[in-house]
């Protein structure tokens, strides 16, 4: 029985792990990434002026939130864990040119980004009185295959309710545990209490904390690493010299690590920004636009903050500081300046901060990633409900979204207390399996997305503030649009 479980809690685990995050699902990202940005004419340069515009234009109504209250949300559940203890592991594991693949999946991931909002926004559906929206209904409305839908909603319940708010919420109680000695297990109960507080309160109110906290807590933390370069101003150039030799293997060094470096940097790109994974459509399908591309652009802009601003806050902090360790795929250590940390975690982030304002570093941290990692475990929540409502379909489903309710504050607990290692293989499987599963859906379903960013572009050159008809661009099953429409022409009328 102990080899069963043995098997079943570590090894299979492990197993699936790499599986899913082998050399084809690298090669798959990149090769999405790129295929986007040259479909969209690389929007993610063009139309960075469209972004910032967008996020504020919005408003939120009785049934939709605001522009920025769904960069919010989704910002919320990209900027988590994998900015702190993320990032950590990426250098860790990857050296320092895992930092250069972090940067460039962001910057192909941001095209990606907008195909997958945009869809989101297109097939959206108006049900209980909400907007609903995600790849579950993308997918049946767009491509017309139902059953994938269920199959994506079903893992995203499981990844979102189950595997992947352990990692979050690991972190959170870890890093209270090493900053002020509180027990892994108080800290869970903690939890637990405040995400119920937010959570039986609905999208609402989970947009208007995540409106405030979200902006608060990424200006804090850049600010802390800009304190962190420029105490260490002298090291700039040859950070970044070493960073990009490193990135293509041009370091002696860390030549030797050249697929490990891009593997997690890719991995750990992903995992934070969450472009492809299907996460961000969620939030995006609850915004009230008046056309699909205008959240779909804001979504991309997230990307960038999640990734250029607060992974490579993170970075920087570590790397100027020389507070890392890098462990060659043999075991063997490249690189040991911190002896006695034995995984790559927020430790790493801690021990930086430590080095420039002692005193401060253990607290920060902790307070960094509660905030970080909760609101993350907050935009988990309103993701998975909406695959319940998604497979449920049905205005009696109270006690459905009750039951998710308590597997997710089970799952918090849980995490809590289990060793991060356990925290961040169940984290990646939940990952890998969405990243999958969501990529090959919008390959298949591109061609509204582009149409709808054509669409956008030639309106905004008639001075139009744009507005979306899927019937004048052949757009199918956006069946939301079209009863607006009509509804916006009797008004008229």
């Amino acid at each position: 029985m102990g080899e069963f479980w043995n098997w079943l809690t570590v090894t299979a685990p492990a197993w699936l792990n790499e599986t899913l995050w082998s050399t084809p699902m690298i090669i798959f990202c990149i090769g999405v990434g790129i295929l986007f940005s040259f479909l969209t004419r690389f929007l993610q340069v063009r139309l960075v002026k469209d972004m910032l515009r967008q996020l504020f234009r919005g408003k939120s109504s009785d049934a939709g939130i605001s522009s920025f209250q769904a960069f919010a949300v989704a910002l919320s559940g990209r900027v988590g864990t994998g900015n702190i203890a993320g990032v950590a592991t990426a250098i860790g594991f990857g050296g320092h040119g895992a930092v250069f693949w972090m940067w460039a999946i962001a910057f192909l991931g941001a095209a990606t980004a907008y195909v997958e909002s945009t869809l989101a926004q297109i097939y959206k559906v108006k049900q209980d009185g909400e907007y609903r929206g995600g790849p579950a209904y993308y997918i049946e409305k767009g491509i017309g295959w139902k059953w994938y839908g269920v199959i994506f909603a079903i893992a995203t319940v499981v990844a979102l309710s189950f595997l992947m708010p352990g990692v979050q919420a690991n972190a959170i109680a870890s890093s209270i545990d090493t900053a002020f000695g509180i027990d892994t297990w108080i800290t869970g109960i903690a939890l637990m209490l405040l995400l119920a507080l937010i959570i039986f309160g609905g999208v609402k109110r989970i947009a208007n904390v995540a409106q405030v906290v979200v902006p608060f807590m990424a200006i804090g933390y850049i600010l802390v690493s800009l304190i962190i370069i420029l105490f260490n101003i002298s090291e700039v150039p040859a950070v970044f010299a070493l960073i990009f030799r490193s990135a293509f293997g041009a370091d002696a060094a860390f030549g030797g690590i050249l697929g490990a470096a891009i593997s997690w940097g890719v991995k750990r790109g992903i995992y934070s920004n969450e472009a492809g994974q299907g996460t961000g459509p969620h939030a995006a399908g609850a915004a009230e636009v008046s056309h699909p591309a205008k959240q779909g652009l804001v979504q991309a802009f997230s990307v960038y903050v999640d990734t250029w601003l607060v992974c490579t806050a993170t970075a920087f902090m570590i790397l100027f500081t020389g507070a890392y360790n890098v462990e060659a795929p043999d075991g063997t250590m490249i690189v040991e300046n911190i002896p006695g940390v034995e995984e790559p975690g927020a430790e790493y982030t801690q021990i930086a901060i430590e080095e420039v304002i002692p005193g401060f570093g253990a607290d920060f941290v902790a307070v960094s990633l509660f905030f970080f990692a909760f609101t993350t475990i907050m935009a988990y929540y309103y993701m998975a409900e909406t695959n319940i409502a998604y497979l449920i379909r049905s205005k009696v489903n109270k006690w459905a979204m009750f039951a998710l309710k308590i597997v997710m504050l089970g799952a918090v607990y849980f995490g809590s207390v289990k060793t991060a290692s356990n925290a961040w293989v169940f984290g990646d499987i939940g990952l890998g399996i969405m990243v999958w599963l969501n990529l090959i859906a919008i390959l298949i379903l591109a061609k509204p997305a582009l149409k709808a960013l054509k669409d956008y572009e030639i309106q905004k050159k008639q001075g139009l503030d744009p507005v979306f008809d899927p019937e004048k661009l052949g757009i199918k099953n956006a069946d939301y649009w079209v009863e607006r429409n009509k509804s916006q022409e009797e008004k008229v009328s």
